[in-house]
């Protein structure tokens, strides 16, 4: 029995601030440029102020991209175009910037942080930072057996929380959040199926790098076999990740949760952060508003969890690379988005030069008095009665 209440969550996490979102909105509409005009960057650009409560939104200085990795023994049965056990080596690719996500986050200035949650065999060789909250080599095989032990699983919630209130505690004002893993789209499909009530084939895609027919089949057939282990445990999410899941799923929802009670934008990446924050929607309603899609990748498991938790992709350009590199392509839109928000000048105010005072310039046409017209001041008070007291002169007394 799990000494973790995840219920907890529920009054912990509170919506992003729809009253400095509303302020933000009345300020949008008296900018420069039309309401409207900008597209989504306008619904973003509120988004972000209503998350950071704060009008104008500042801007996006401190993002991370934050990589959970894991094995997934399902994989043993031939249902990735990658041979079982092989997360590691996509690990170091990312760790040595070879990878695309790492190109990407080099590019964009983005720090990249890897977490080892269950990669397959000797961790030795990778840096003490990225394996310190190991849980297990590698994970159970779902279709016949748990991914691992209710214990683990609680353990690998609890380290993923400790991450978000460290990156939290650190500065990070908005997290790119991916995966590494061999056979974690397999675990995805399963957790969105038995969550949304769909059969397998409904769900499974084709993975990040694309298998055939035969594949997909097997790949099928496993989503099919895990699902009837998951359906019995889905009124408990902690179990239903040790179930069907991974140590990294469950260190990705409990980073989920735990970034949406201490406030920090999350932008998800594929099919398996999807899946992870489909699992907090359920454990707590009021999480997904701080989160973001920052891509579709054509996973069909990802639209079925992103429609369940109403959220739209920014943006869609097939990329199913995975490692958080379709988030990072969103992460510029986000950060244009905050920009337009906070430095769009406002467009004058029809009332301004009155409340101002200022008095319109005298007509270009109008004709001058002629000397003849004009009257001194003594003709002036004889005949139109006492003349109005004089405006002293620029550096005399009124008494003088």
């Amino acid at each position: 029995m799990s000494s973790l209440n995840l219920d907890d969550f529920t009054d912990l996490i509170e919506r992003p601030d729809g009253g400095v979102r509303r302020d933000a909105e009345a300020r949008r509409e008296r900018q420069i440029v039309p309401p409207g005009a900008l597209g989504r960057l306008d619904d973003l650009g509120e988004w972000l102020a209503a998350a950071q409560s704060a009008v104008p939104v500042r801007p996006i200085e401190h993002p991370r991209v934050v990589l959970f990795a894991g094995d997934h023994g399902i994989a043993a049965l031939g249902v990735s175009a990658r041979p079982a056990g092989t997360a590691s080596a996509l690990v170091r690719s990312v760790l040595e910037g070879a990878s695309p996500a790492a190109v990407l986050a080099r590019r964009l200035g983005v720090p990249v942080r890897v977490i080892d949650m269950a990669l397959e065999g000797d961790p030795e060789g990778l840096p003490a930072e990225v394996v310190r909250h190991r849980i297990r080599s590698g994970s159970g095989r779902i279709d016949v057996e748990d991914a691992m032990t209710l214990e683990e699983a609680e353990a690998a919630f609890r380290a993923g929380v400790a991450l978000a209130d460290e990156e939290a505690d650190s500065g990070t004002d908005l997290v790119v959040l991916g995966d590494i893993s061999v056979g974690g789209t397999t675990a995805a499909a399963v957790l969105v199926a038995a969550l949304c009530g769909t059969d397998a084939s409904v769900v499974t895609g084709r993975g990040g790098e694309a298998i055939d027919d035969l594949t997909w089949m097997r790949k099928c057939a496993a989503v099919r076999d895990a699902l009837r282990r998951a359906r019995p445990v889905l009124g408990d999410q902690l179990q239903l990740l040790a179930t069907v899941g991974g140590a990294d799923l469950a260190a990705m929802t409990g980073f989920l949760l735990q970034s949406a009670a201490r406030k920090m934008p999350v932008i998800l990446d594929g099919v398996v952060s999807a899946a992870c924050a489909l699992v907090g929607q359920r454990v707590a309603f009021r999480a997904p508003d701080w989160w973001l899609a920052g891509q579709n990748s054509g996973e069909p498991a990802q639209a079925k969890a992103l429609d369940r938790m109403a959220l739209e992709p920014l943006l869609d350009h097939g990329v199913t690379v995975g490692e958080g590199a379709g988030a990072l392509l969103a992460l510029p839109l986000v950060q244009a988005a905050a920009g337009l928000a906070a430095d769009l000048p406002e467009a004058p105010s029809p009332t301004a030069d009155a409340e101002s005072g200022i008095k319109p310039d005298p007509e270009p046409d109008a004709e001058p008095q002629s000397p003849s017209q004009s009257q001194s001041p003594s003709q002036s008070q004889s005949q139109s009665g006492p003349a109005s007291r004089p405006v002293p002169e620029p550096g005399t007394g009124s008494d003088s």
